[in-house]
């Protein structure tokens, strides 16, 4: 599908992950509040909601809202205590706040015209980071030096102990960079070939089939979508595990 005039695509795959400005003009400051801006805060909005509205009426049969939050408030709650054990369950809420938020984001970034500010290094950077440092500073005060044994392999054969480290270090600080291109590299592609697909749905020949993968491939990403919140989550209770259990 290439233009006359420029030989070039006429639908641009990757502009749905351009930060624009929200009241016009082209340049963005810090200040500058900015369509991820605005996802962000209904992102955050939309998370409050579920478990206000969830935890309003405690009926006993519940409504939907609140099944859903029930629901969530289980899963997090089963995967704190079957990865970092009793121990990890005080940083609950702060590991609960982190699913619905990434999973809101990623929903929510579904919606046609929406933002999807997990597509963002600099978010998914931020939420990995924030991970990262804190599991780092819970694993110094609860255990002070002994948190170095993270990274000495009592298990092995001491010749190989110290290569086992420096493996163990380096794996330790790529963390914060996987766990954010894991997310952000998921919903940049899904959102690509969705858009990829509604481009060629202009075209009568392939239409039929155009629309049938865009849909199949909502429903798709709307898995993914909810399985990257899963994988962000449970790999931030096994950093928290090591942290709180740091012997090999």
């Amino acid at each position: 599908m290439a233009t006359e005039a420029t030989g070039g695509l006429e639908f641009h795959p990757m502009d749905q992950f351009i930060v624009k400005p929200l009241f016009g003009g082209e340049a963005v400051a810090w200040y500058t509040p900015t369509n991820v801006t605005l996802w962000l805060f209904l992102t955050a909005l939309a998370a409050i909601a579920l478990l206000v509205l969830g935890s309003r009426g405690r009926a006993i049969v519940p409504s939907r809202a609140q099944s859903v939050a029930e629901l969530t408030y289980g899963l997090v709650h089963k995967m704190i205590e079957d990865i970092a054990g009793k121990d990890g369950l005080r940083y609950f809420p702060y590991i609960l706040t982190l699913f619905l938020f990434v999973a809101f984001a990623n929903l929510l970034g579904l919606v046609p015209m929406a933002f999807t500010v997990t597509s963002h290094i600099a978010v998914t950077g931020v939420l990995a980071l924030g991970v990262f440092f804190g599991v780092t500073a819970i694993g110094f005060i609860k255990n002070g030096a002994h948190f170095l044994d993270l990274f000495w392999v009592r298990s092995a054969p001491l010749a190989v102990r110290p290569i086992l480290a420096v493996i163990e270090v380096i794996s330790y600080f790529v963390r914060p960079l996987s766990l954010s291109i894991r997310l952000a590299g998921n919903m940049i592609a899904g959102h690509a070939v969705i858009k990829v697909f509604a481009g060629f749905a202009a075209i009568a020949a392939v239409a039929p089939v155009a629309v049938v993968a865009v849909v199949g491939m909502y429903a798709f990403e709307v898995l993914v979508a909810l399985v990257q919140a899963y994988v962000f989550t449970i790999l931030t209770c096994v950093y928290l595990k090591d942290a709180l259990h740091p012997s090999h």
